[in-house]
């Protein structure tokens, strides 16, 4: 999906209902979250991507295996770390999340955010 020197526009994320279903999360805990989400952008070598995530409510295990920067534009949830700092996420939280970051996700109501993982 790269497109060398083309820059990736989408003009509002919150307005955006194009997606592709990537399925139930595999670490769940609780319920069946279920994501979704549109690719923007993707390095030809996988080092990097960006696009539009969203996920249903439920409880999982995350683990992030690459750096990634998020801006959550709509929803609820809470991201608990295994040191037990808790991030509440509500529309407007950005955060960063580095590579390694072990934790436990409720969503309580369905999240939508801007990615860009490295």
């Amino acid at each position: 999906m790269s497109n060398e020197g083309a820059v990736a526009v989408l003009q509002d994320p919150l307005d955006e209902h194009e997606f592709t279903d990537w399925g139930v999360i595999p670490t769940m805990v609780e319920g069946e979250s279920r994501t979704f989400g549109r690719l923007l952008h993707r390095n030809d070598d996988g080092s990097s991507e960006t696009g539009i995530w969203n996920c249903t409510p439920g409880t999982w295990n995350c683990h992030v295996t690459k750096d990634e920067f998020c801006h959550f534009l709509a929803g609820e949830c809470t991201y608990t770390a295994e040191d037990g700092q808790v991030i509440e996420v509500r529309p407007g939280t950005v955060a960063f999340f580095p590579e390694g970051w072990k934790g436990v996700c409720e969503v309580r109501e369905t999240v939508r955010k801007v990615y860009m993982i490295r």
